[in-house]
């Protein structure tokens, strides 16, 4: 079958490789319809390299059920599913106690398993969503992404008439906006350095925008705020200076959730960091997309969003390749000389 094969860093292939096959009675195989690039694929392509040369990479996918072991009765040959790419030890003390998301040895297909990147994959039966009809293959292949917001406002427990502010108005943030609408926001505010990203922000729900080039977040969202800053603070763009300013934009008593993952150190300037003494905020980290029992409610809930309109995911999508012009999708990331949001392929398309 076609796959993308990860060598190296900025050495990716599309080439020959062997199609998985069913080898338990509770596995799932699945043609992939749409994959889609994580923002953790383009730090990896881009500066890490790959956990094993070689290996079918992709984690974020939808696709057709073509067969199934004889076991499986989640899923049936021709329905349209996701799946969750999380693959947890299910033997250290996180797993016994059903924090999934805090396996000590927590993994995901792509890393030492076949990814998605690929015609086929096979999944275990639990790890495998099913999808209405009217929800798109592209919208079913950011199911994934949307469930990393929905835990981490699961874990802060947003509550109506809370204000929120999103850090960053990448795909994350995008999502993080949408779902705090969902949950009842009475405002949210998004914060970015980039114009365009903030106009999408404004038409997927930001009550308002903040553009903070060369200004500190926390004295503009207090201009909007009515004097103070907000009950959830959202990092979600990952990089360290935000990281660091994340900490000044909650209120006092407020919450600040971290979803993105930045690559380098965070140094703390005393402004943020003693916001959280003087303002006794609750600090949460957010890793995955998972909870008991497994998948999580992260993934029934996002599908039932994605199925109703309230969850957007067509707007995120700004390109579209066919699976063999992978290598120069994942290479525009690398050089970063155009604007993009997120990137799907197709493997179907020639």
């Amino acid at each position: 079958m076609d796959a993308l094969r990860f060598y190296g860093i900025r050495d990716i292939r599309f080439e020959e490789a062997p199609e998985p096959i069913i080898e338990t009675d509770s596995e799932v195989k699945i043609k992939v319809k749409a994959v889609g690039i994580c923002g953790s694929d383009i730090h990896r392509y881009a500066l890490l390299g790959p956990y094993v040369p070689g290996t079918v990479w992709g984690h974020e996918f939808s696709g057709e059920v073509v067969a199934v072991g004889k076991n499986v009765t989640k899923v049936k040959v021709g329905q349209k599913v996701t799946a969750c790419p999380a693959l947890y030890c299910g033997k250290c003390d996180s797993c016994k106690k059903a924090k999934f998301a805090q396996c000590e040895n927590l993994g995901v297909i792509g890393q030492h398993h076949q990814g998605a990147f690929a015609e086929y994959i096979v999944m275990e039966e639990e790890n495998v969503v099913p999808v209405p009809e009217n929800v798109s293959y592209d919208a079913a292949a950011m199911v994934e992404p949307s469930c990393v917001v929905a835990h981490g406002y699961y874990k802060v427990n947003l509550d109506p008439g809370d204000t929120v502010a999103v850090v960053g108005c990448g795909t994350i943030g995008l999502l993080a906006i949408q779902w705090a609408k969902i949950f009842g926001a009475s405002k949210v505010i998004a914060i970015d350095i980039d114009d365009a990203k903030l106009e999408l922000a404004k038409k997927l729900g930001a009550d308002e925008t903040i553009n903070s080039r060369n200004k500190e977040p926390f004295e503009e969202v207090h201009k909007v705020n009515g004097g103070k800053g907000v009950d959830v603070a959202v990092e979600s763009a990952g990089t360290p200076i935000t990281s660091a300013q994340t900490f000044s934009l909650a209120d006092k008593g407020g919450r600040v959730l971290f979803v993105g993952i930045p690559y380098g150190d965070v140094m703390v300037k005393r402004l943020y960091f003693e916001k959280i003494v003087r303002n006794e905020l609750k600090v949460y980290g957010s890793w995955n997309a998972i909870s008991a029992p497994f998948p999580g409610k992260e993934w029934t809930s996002t599908v039932h969003f994605i199925a109703n309109g309230q969850l957007k995911m067509d707007p995120l999508i700004t390109h579209r390749f066919p699976l063999s012009k992978g290598v120069e999708a994942l290479e525009m990331t690398a050089e970063r000389k155009v604007s993009f949001g997120k990137i799907m392929l197709h493997p179907e398309d020639k």
